[in-house]
């Protein structure tokens, strides 16, 4: 990134996206855990160890380059979207679940980041180590994931109106922020556009339908319901990629633009794919509870 002034505001730009998120939670969702056991420890198992070995496997699979491998990875490792939520919403999910999971994601992220990048880019990259993201840098990333999420719930419990007028603010800034980071990747990296695209779009397009499919199915087989099942789909298949942007920008972290580019074709991707997830399962629900008239039986 060429850009000094676009370095040295990522880490605000995704502390804008995490305040977001935190005026939308309380303690009580990640309590609410308890209500919906199954769902949430499927989910949590999808999102942790099950998504980052399938992507692993795509990666391969679409013989990726060496740095774009490693972002589809990040992408893999990020926590769930806020964005998730609105889907969930707009398809008839388990909202309260799709909050409760991506509090959670939050908190583990910090863990989960550094562990899926130092792996991948060891794998991947020739002095993976200089370039990964070390465990001492997880305090970076505690900085960037938690603490906004703090600020955000502890303005939400002692100062709910102030809160609820900032909500819709920040949230807007925070589509802001994301479309402009995307920009900023995609602009850096014009010259290289095309050959991304071709190399990594595919892929993303790929890991991006799977990790859908897999959020919504493998809660289903467990016997979660449909309403859980959808929010668990929208919360695996919709990462919260700016914040896998801005740990492959950062000069502190990854500091590499090719590393960002699967994020930012991701972040592009989900919306299209994730539309088309909601509107198969919606219809799927509906007719599944149609009551038949072809055969009204005796009378």
């Amino acid at each position: 990134m060429g850009s000094p002034l676009i370095l040295a505001s990522l880490p605000f730009a995704i502390g804008i996206v995490m305040l977001g998120l935190g005026l939308s939670l309380t303690v009580d969702d990640f309590r609410r855990v308890g209500q919906y056991p199954k769902a949430a420890v499927v989910a949590l198992l999808c999102q942790i160890v099950l998504l980052p070995a399938i992507c692993f496997g795509l990666v391969l699979a679409f013989g990726l380059p060496p740095e774009l491998a490693v972002g589809l990875l990040l992408v893999a490792a990020s926590p769930g979207g806020p964005t998730a939520n609105l889907f969930s919403h707009l398809f008839g999910g388990n909202v309260a679940l799709n909050v409760t999971l991506t509090a959670i994601n939050s908190v583990l992220a910090v863990v989960a980041l550094p562990v899926v990048v130092n792996l991948s880019a060891g794998y991947f990259l020739s002095g993976g180590a200089a370039l990964g993201l070390q465990f001492d840098k997880m305090s970076q990333v505690f900085l960037m994931v938690l603490v906004p999420v703090a600020v955000g719930m502890l303005l939400r419990a002692r100062a709910p109106e102030v809160a609820r007028r900032l909500n819709l603010p920040v949230r807007v800034l925070s589509v802001v922020v994301l479309v402009g980071v995307i920009y900023a990747v995609l602009y850096a990296e014009r010259a290289n556009l095309f050959d991304y695209f071709v190399s990594v779009g595919l892929a993303a397009l790929g890991f991006n339908i799977v990790s859908l499919l897999i959020g919504y199915g493998v809660p289903r087989l467990a016997g979660v319901d449909h309403r859980a099942a959808t929010a668990a789909g929208f919360e695996i298949g919709i990462h919260n990629t700016g914040l896998a942007i801005t740990v492959a920008l950062s000069p502190t972290l990854l500091n590499n633009a090719e590393i960002a580019v699967p994020g930012a074709v991701y972040g592009i991707v989900m919306f299209f794919t994730a539309t088309g997830f909601g509107w198969l399962i919606s219809r799927r629900a509906r007719r599944s509870v149609e009551p038949s008239t072809a055969n009204p039986g005796p009378i």
